[in-house]
């Protein structure tokens, strides 16, 4: 018989493709909504990949809740914990407490049914200097300082939520175990026409709404490779207690714009070429547009993360971040998710 999976929120775009690709490797799987509704959508996306029928269930549960957590549980060998109940917002009153709870749901019912092994996704910033202002490169050792008063609250929200997993489970005397994989910028192709996260700056670059591009960082990891690091810590026997850095290339966002616009020719043709000064993000996220705030931090600044442990104990290697930009592109054109510009509209 094949294992049965539990993927957390099956509609997200890492998940998606996590359900997708466990399909396609011949396991069984089971996926959390948070309304019957939804499940088709997801049958529908991951159908462009593997075959559903017969192998993919649902259950009904959310991370802000008790309720379905221990029938999602049901029968289940290990768990991809990718599902998040956060939005990168500094608006939101609270980040921390509904990630640090749906954490601890997941890793409650799964130890009480005795699941073998649970895989969380947390994130690379969680594994970052807390402040940005120093620079270099950083492996798995190192924690972000969830005090630091400079910290947004996304990233101190997702460091609380990994801190909080690997103290359950050091309180925890039970066979299941627990491993968590930090990703860097998540690009790739779609499977879908929703738009969210990392993706939709490749989105907005394509439609021309951005009108030029800031001085940030990013170090890219193609969401393909993402779910093979997971399906790797979820299998390998090295992989327990571990937690795994998953980032690829740095590249600066002038970077994603000249990938675009040489691979794509004239469908590039809306992507931004101009930088923009650091002071005028500044100055626009002050005074125009506060969700800005979240990245002023990180201009000009060159974090960069080890993957070394991931290639040694699992033998990852990322795709190059030209291959996954251009690939994401493609995709988000063939599935109509690049939006028209207000003034282009008819």
């Amino acid at each position: 018989m094949p294992e049965l999976i539990l993927v957390t929120g099956g509609t997200g775009y890492i998940a998606g493709w996590c359900v997708a690709e466990l399909l396609r490797r011949g396991y069984d799987v089971r996926t959390t909504v948070r309304s019957p509704v939804r499940e088709q959508a997801v049958v529908d996306a991951v159908s462009a990949v593997a075959a559903p029928a017969g192998r993919l269930g649902f259950a009904v549960a959310d991370l802000t809740a008790d309720a379905g957590w221990e029938a999602a549980m049901k029968g289940v060998d290990r768990v991809l914990h990718v599902a998040s109940p956060l939005g990168v917002s500094a608006r939101t009153p609270d980040l921390v407490t509904p990630a640090r709870e749906g954490t601890l749901r997941v890793l409650r019912a799964a130890t009480a049914a005795g699941v073998r092994r649970v895989v969380m996704t947390s994130a690379a910033n969680t594994a970052s200097p807390s402040s940005y202002a120093s620079e270099g490169v950083t492996d798995e050792t190192l924690w972000t300082d969830p005090e630091d008063p400079t910290l947004i609250p996304y990233r101190r929200a997702k460091t609380l939520a990994e801190l909080a997993a690997w103290e359950f489970m050091r309180g925890y005397d039970g066979p299941t175990e627990l491993a968590t994989v930090l990703p860097g910028a998540v690009f790739g192709p779609v499977l879908t026409a929703d738009v969210a996260g990392s993706v939709g700056i490749v989105a907005r670059m394509l439609s021309g709404a951005m009108p030029g591009v800031p001085r940030i960082g990013l170090e890219v990891v193609d969401v393909r490779d993402l779910v093979d690091i997971h399906l790797g810590a979820m299998t390998s026997p090295a992989a327990a207690g571990e937690r795994f850095l998953a980032t690829g290339e740095f590249v600066w966002m002038a970077d994603l714009a000249r990938f675009l616009r040489e691979g794509l020719g004239e469908r590039g043709r809306r992507v931004p070429t101009r930088r923009l000064p650091d002071f005028a993000v500044r100055l626009a996220a002050r005074f125009r547009d506060p969700a800005l705030r979240e990245i002023t931090p990180a201009l000009g600044r060159r974090n960069r993360h080890s993957t070394e442990k991931a290639a040694r104990l699992l033998g990852w290697q990322p795709r190059p971040a030209r291959e996954t930009v251009l690939d994401c592109a493609e995709s988000l054109l063939a599935h109509g998710a690049v939006p028209v510009p207000a003034a282009q509209r008819p």
